[in-house]
């Protein structure tokens, strides 16, 4: 039966929740902590809580090694527990104002290895859509515990983390090809997810840097799953012309690096593939990152507070503070932006930004297995080691300069090589190779704001 839509924001109020009415931000606040699927959440997707200030986490430098400040958004209080919420929500609610979808009239399909899963789930069931996540079938549990938690159903496919081809594979034969069935919340694909967070997470990041050394960012770093979360670069490009946009890949699954196709620790990203949504002609480096040592620095920091403050000198209160924090995706991201600071020789003027998707809330499983494999858990000099060798550590190794001839271009081709054999034509890639594509698609937030404020009519709560 078709029913009429759950109200949500625009991009305009994503990026600055103030522009909201304040009894409706009241309410979307209280209902984050204590009625988790009431549909006014949907409010609450935003970096800054409801209000003016961006959550972020400055790094202390005894952790880092660097003069540089490296500063991480913290994704933990969206709504789910991660800020993948957002592009499932923005896929969602654009094809609602723009293709007249309604509750009701399809199921609603999330390819993901889970974070944009869990998202997909809870969107959709605050929405009054039932969701399908089609993802490997060797994730952790939190992740399908948290996706059947939001009423989701899940369509597993062979295979770890480096397996999400799989995934599309499945989700393009079996629900893209039944268009009257199914709507498909196509990440890797779609440009709602770019426009996210160009849009949102790009002014977040310039904000969280706003009072910080030159208030400017010298770089944004990220570990592509989707890609998406690259495009917040391209908005701080806009702002400050000198930024470094800088991708990460496991070095076990170096796709993008040397077409390296193996397996990997680090869940949500190192998918095998350039997405269709990543701007290769704005990524500036890109760097391998150890999958063992984010799941090592992970666990310093959850269970090493005493030895970060006893042993690397970090103060107690700091160390405590970052206990809960984290996941591997995380702290591959910490561990690229401390390469990237020592790459470029950035002072103590210049800022890092990356991105916490998550938190450890969903990776207790994970510690477990490093627990497996290293015959118990760590004792302290464990977990000095592990701290000093994942941050201290980390070495300028591995590196591509992608601004060397050729390398955007073999980038491209990937995405050409790729994307054609799942239905998109070839002179449709190539135009990619533009900014003016990247542009264009961006721009059209200038329509889409009106278009959603319009089918949702007053905001009364």
């Amino acid at each position: 039966m078709n029913r009429s839509i759950v109200p949500g924001p625009t991009y305009a109020e994503m990026r600055d929740p103030t522009q909201l009415p304040a009894d409706l931000l009241t309410e979307a606040s209280a209902a984050l902590t204590t009625q988790e699927l009431s549909p006014v959440n949907l409010f609450n997707i935003n970096w800054k809580n409801g209000g003016s200030e961006v959550e972020r986490i400055i790094l202390p430098k005894e952790l880092t090694g660097v003069q540089a400040n490296i500063i991480v958004l913290s994704g933990r209080n969206f709504p789910s527990g991660s800020m993948k919420v957002g592009p499932a929500y923005t896929t969602l609610a654009e094809a609602e104002a723009l293709d007249g979808l309604r509750p009701g009239d399809r199921s609603i399909i999330g390819p993901s290895t889970g974070n944009f899963g869990i998202g997909t789930a809870y969107v959709s069931a605050l929405k009054g859509y039932q969701a399908i996540v089609v993802m490997p079938d060797s994730m952790s549990q939190e992740r399908y515990q948290r996706i059947r938690k939001y009423g989701g159903a899940l369509d597993l496919t062979h295979g770890t983390e480096s397996d999400v081809i799989l995934t599309l594979e499945r989700t393009h034969d079996e629900y893209v090809s039944k268009p009257d069935r199914y709507f498909v919340l196509a990440q890797f694909e779609l440009m709602p997810n770019y426009r996210f967070h160009r849009h949102v997470t790009g002014d977040a990041a310039a904000r969280a840097a706003a009072d910080v050394g030159n208030g400017q960012v010298a770089a944004f770093v990220s570990a592509p799953g989707s890609a998406g979360t690259l495009a917040a670069g391209d908005y701080l490009k806009s702002v400050y012309p000198d930024t470094r946009t800088v991708a990460l890949e496991p070095r076990q699954c170096s796709t993008l690096f040397d077409g390296g196709q193996g397996q990997h620790r680090i869940e949500g990203i190192g998918d095998k593939m350039v997405t269709l949504i990543h701007n290769v002609y704005n990524t500036d480096l890109l760097m391998l990152i150890n999958d063992e040592e984010t799941v090592q620095g992970m666990e310093a920091v959850q269970s090493g507070a005493e030895v970060l403050a006893g042993r690397l000198g970090v103060k107690p209160g700091e160390a405590q503070a970052l206990r809960g924090k984290f996941g591997p995706s995380c702290i591959c991201n910490i561990i690229g932006a401390i390469k990237t600071a020592k790459y470029l020789g950035l002072g103590p003027q210049d800022n890092v930004v990356t991105v916490a998707t998550d938190s450890y809330d969903r990776y207790p499983s994970v510690s477990n297995d490093l627990y497996s494999r290293h015959g118990g858990k760590p004792d302290e000099d464990t977990l000095e080691m592990w701290a000093k060798a994942a941050f201290l550590g980390a070495s300028i190794g591995e590196t591509i300069d992608l601004n060397r001839p050729g390398e955007k271009e073999r980038l491209q081709k990937m995405k050409r090589d790729l994307w054609t054999r799942f239905g998109y034509s070839g002179p449709e890639i190539d135009r990619m190779a533009s900014q003016v594509f990247w542009d264009e698609e961006y721009g059209k937030i200038e329509a889409i704001d009106p278009a959603i404020a319009e089918i949702r009519g007053a905001l009364n709560t």
